[in-house]
């Protein structure tokens, strides 16, 4: 019998709409004026936030996937249950559905995420995130997005968008082993490393139980319906190529699209990719890439040392 698979995503309320505003009035004149603000306009609805039209399109997922898999999305907040009713209303407002919610009222709600079995946390605090990578849970911290982000054409509509996740390979896909080698020794012996291991499977990083579950989904799918793509885009080229391939192979996980870059910029290619999000774990490559698509910074690995 197949396992059944089950998605679950923790999202704070700072990743999911935009408090810009607020937040503001929180660092700027403290925590009574902002709830004073909160509550005075509770009935005015927030504007979609950097991972917006990446939950309503893994919501989406359900309307195919009902009885065979599933996809909940949950909200994490520290706002009190009294500020909290704006994001409520905001949820109400824009038809998504989501039903459960933690407001912890100012205290870190990182607690809740392994409690809810998340297997993936999208944050603005990354403190949390940063916890949540130690707990073993795939984790990011959204970057402010500087794109002008046209996909929210699919809210309201009856169509199935397709939903575009990209994702670094070292230290998000992969394990940092082979990024810990480059560091030590350079391009060059990090290159002969991997052609002497290109028949040796990397290990797991902190996304590969994320990108698996995006396989089942695909697997279980109609194939005509493309609702998923993944992309690995990567800094590596040639001959580090070889290991990253074989790697996805031994694992049975399907990638539907590989760049490997040599160090070239990825955002004009994230760009080209349409992505919905895009993991990295490096800042300089999350800068470059919030140019041009939503991205979450993976805090994993030798780079954030």
């Amino acid at each position: 019998m197949v396992d059944v698979p089950k998605l679950i995503v923790a999202i704070s309320s700072r990743a999911l709409f935009d408090l810009t505003e607020s937040h503001q009035i929180f660092e700027e004149q403290g925590i009574e004026a902002y709830c004073k603000y909160q509550i005075e306009n509770e009935e005015v609805p927030l504007d979609p936030g950097v991972a917006y039209a990446l939950v309503t399109k893994l919501l989406g997922l359900n309307k195919v996937l009902d009885g065979k898999a599933s996809v909940e999305v949950i909200l994490l907040s520290r706002n009190s249950a009294d500020t909290g009713l704006r994001i409520f209303n905001s949820i109400e407002h824009h038809d998504l559905t989501i039903t459960r919610a933690a407001f912890t009222g100012g205290e870190n709600p990182f607690a809740y995420v392994a409690a809810l079995g998340a297997q993936l946390f999208l944050s603005a605090d990354s403190e949390d995130v940063s916890r949540a990578l130690e707990a073993g849970i795939a984790a990011a911290t959204l970057v402010p997005s500087k794109h002008n982000q046209d996909s929210y054409a699919c809210e309201g509509s009856d169509d199935l968008c397709q939903l575009r996740i990209a994702f670094d390979g070292d230290a998000v896909i992969f394990s940092d082993e082979a990024e810990q080698v480059y560091r030590s020794g350079g391009l060059e012996v990090f290159e002969a490393s991997e052609r002497a291991s290109a028949h040796a499977p990397l290990s797991g990083g902190p996304f590969k139980p994320f990108l698996s579950i995006l396989h089942q989904f695909q697997s279980i799918l109609p194939p005509e319906s493309a609702l998923i793509r993944t992309a690995l885009i990567t800094a590596r080229g040639a001959p580090a190529h070889e290991r990253v391939i074989r790697t996805l192979r031994a694992w049975n996980i399907r990638i539907d699209e590989a760049l490997f870059l040599a160090g070239m910029d990825k955002g004009k290619f994230l760009d080209a990719f349409e992505a919905d999000i895009f993991f990295d774990d490096q800042k300089v490559h999350c800068d470059s890439a919030s140019q041009h698509v939503p991205t979450g910074h993976v805090p994993h690995g030798i780079a954030n040392r």
